[in-house]
């Protein structure tokens, strides 16, 4: 049943429902972490559909990943606004693209790369550079950093003094290598990610009646994650909108974690100064988390440009399990003290799935892996093959789907369980490990999809669902540890929360040396935190792999651990480093 206006503002807070009746002109919606911000963002559309302020067809919904872009998608359908287009920058910017081009240029549209360093190589080639696989990639993310800032190729070489070079290339070299990149791709008519902004926004600046077009198909913009936009994103969203206010956006400065690929927070922070009517709401209240991590988290970030200072929910006032605070010998100690705490939360009765282990980089989860491994714990590493690329999931996706044209008027979970059986399915797992034990993990998240169908699901509906999710990468949930990095947990959230390596060198990152960087490794920090619900660990090891001197606590942690408990093996681990 679709939600009436009024009940849809009912289940808001007092900001959120500020939030959600401001229809019209500039919103700013400064949304700290766990305060409801997709809720608020859905609500407030759905509201303006529901009163007739919004023609759902008007309306655009940006963000910056796929999944977001999904869940934004499905949650707008259940609130009675399934006509609101809901997509990233980039595949709005492809759509119109594919649209104009040929009306503007003529022809199709040349092909997307699906990726930049295989041409790079043929340039070095060209070059006689010889340059390794890492190279390549490094100079992949400086054209990236590059176009999206809006620097030409002599404001790029003016930056190399301070910005630092990718690999061994001297600055004329790594030049050289962009420009031949993009006489190449032009000479093979080819265009990159950065290209389709670039593009649609030059045809809305140079063709009126394509601005004209777009004007008339959009009104109404709401962009989450603002904070994360980058100049090009900024000009394009500038040019949708036109001269118009109607333009909602919603963000957290504390989250800015993507600098280093041009996103800005400026443009979020700056906001009221460029709208002076703008209605600015603060979303403070925090839903998620326990209070000793809400505290921890502010006492992170207090002080900081565009900080929110968050508030647990109404209720939520006794301290529950406290922040744990670990000193280890070494890497290895320290991801098997981690393993034999995730076995005493699930002997306690903790779901696998609710548990998640947070590292800086990706080398980090080498030795996660091996304690878990050696403990028999279950863990998936998020960012690594996707649920539905694995083989098992395909062939299972595409058997329910032949499976769903045939039969009909059986209870669905006995068509689907029926189809999974003849694929090795059963009600109880093998007691083997390894990929026949992997394989059925697999197959059993399918079927938990099941009992998350609404009652009278048909099983074509529900193969409809499964080959919507797999189109947008929605993801069911796996019996399984996750292991991420900071970056990758974004968005995400867990009832229990391990972050590891929290010393000098690696949180804050060797390399992060200037204020700006010591800043934007806080907000990874501060983002790791504010993923957990109930539990949360920190921890650090002092010699890794191949080190000769150990290595010291993170400086932030001597902010933070008034409000965190030493960990009863490490006794010493929560005094602070005063030297």
């Amino acid at each position: 049943m679709i939600p009436t206006a009024d009940a849809l503002l009912a289940g808001l807070d007092e900001q959120q429902r500020v939030a959600a009746e401001a229809l019209v002109g500039p919103v700013c919606m400064l949304a700290g972490a766990g305060t409801g911000k997709t809720r608020a963002i859905t609500h407030r559309i759905a509201y303006g559909v529901a009163t007739g302020a919004y023609t759902p067809s008007r309306v655009m919904a940006l963000t910056f990943t796929t999944r977001a872009a999904a869940e934004l998608r499905g949650r707008l359908r259940e609130l009675g606004a399934a006509g609101v287009a809901a997509r990233t920058f980039h595949s709005a910017a492809l759509s119109q693209l594919n649209f104009f081009w040929p009306q503007v240029v003529g022809g199709a549209t040349p092909s997307i790369l699906d990726g930049k360093a295989r041409l790079l190589g043929h340039v070095a080639e060209r070059l006689k550079l010889k340059l390794d696989t890492a190279t390549l990639r490094d100079v992949a993310g400086e054209i990236e950093w590059r176009k999206v800032s809006g620097l030409s190729f002599d404001a790029y070489a003016a930056s190399l003094a301070t910005r630092g070079l990718p690999g061994r290339l001297s600055a004329e070299q790594a030049v050289e290598l962009q420009q031949g990149y993009e006489t190449l791709k032009d000479e093979r008519r080819q265009l990159d990610f950065e290209d389709v902004l670039l593009s649609m926004a030059g045809m809305i600046e140079q063709e009126p009646s394509v601005a004209m077009q777009v004007h008339e198909q959009y009104r109404f913009f709401v962009v989450d994650e603002f904070q994360d936009v980058s100049p090009l994103q900024h000009q394009l969203l500038s040019l949708w909108v036109g001269e118009r206010n109607e333009l909602c956006v919603v963000g957290d400065a504390s989250q800015t974690i993507y600098s280093f690929a041009g996103a800005r927070a400026d443009y979020l922070l700056d906001f009221p100064k460029r709208h002076p009517n703008a209605t600015v709401v603060r979303l403070e209240q925090n839903y998620r988390s326990s209070p000793p991590i809400i505290e921890t988290a502010n006492r992170l970030m207090r002080g900081r440009p565009g900080a929110l200072m968050l508030h647990a929910a109404h209720g939520e006032t006794a301290a529950k399990a406290p922040i744990t605070l670990s000193a280890h010998p070494s890497d290895i100690a320290e991801a098997r003290a981690v393993a034999q705490k995730i076995l005493d939360l699930i002997a306690a009765g903790q779901a696998p799935q609710d548990i998640a282990v947070l590292y800086r980089i990706n080398v980090q989860a080498a030795a996660l892996e091996t304690a878990l491994g050696e403990a028999g714990i279950s863990y998936q590493i998020r960012g690594s093959k996707r649920f539905f690329e694995l083989p098992e999931v395909k062939q299972a996706v595409m058997s329910l789907r032949a499976a769903s044209v045939s039969i009909s008027g059986e209870p669905l979970f006995k068509s689907v369980s029926d189809v999974l059986r003849g694929l090795g399915w059963s009600q109880s797992p093998p007691e083997s490990r390894g990929a026949v034990r992997e394989r059925w993990e697999s197959l059993n998240a399918l079927m938990g999809l099941v009992d998350l169908s609404a009652p009278g699901t048909t099983f074509r509906a529900f193969t409809d669902e499964l080959m919507e999710r797999q189109a947008s990468q929605h993801e069911p949930t796996v019996a399984a540890v996750t292991l991420a990095t900071l970056h990758s947990a974004k968005g995400l959230e867990w009832e229990n929360v391990f972050v590891v390596g929290v010393s000098e060198g690696l949180v804050p990152i060797s390399y992060a040396q200037s204020p700006e960087q010591i800043d934007e490794e806080r907000r990874l920090l501060y983002v790791g935190i504010t993923r957990a619900k109930q539990r949360l660990a920190l921890s650090w090891g002092a010699m890794g792999a191949g080190q000769r001197a150990p290595r010291e606590r993170s400086r932030f942690l001597a902010e933070m651990e008034r409000l965190a408990t030493p960990d009863s093996r490490n006794p010493g681990a929560g005094r602070a480093d005063r030297s």
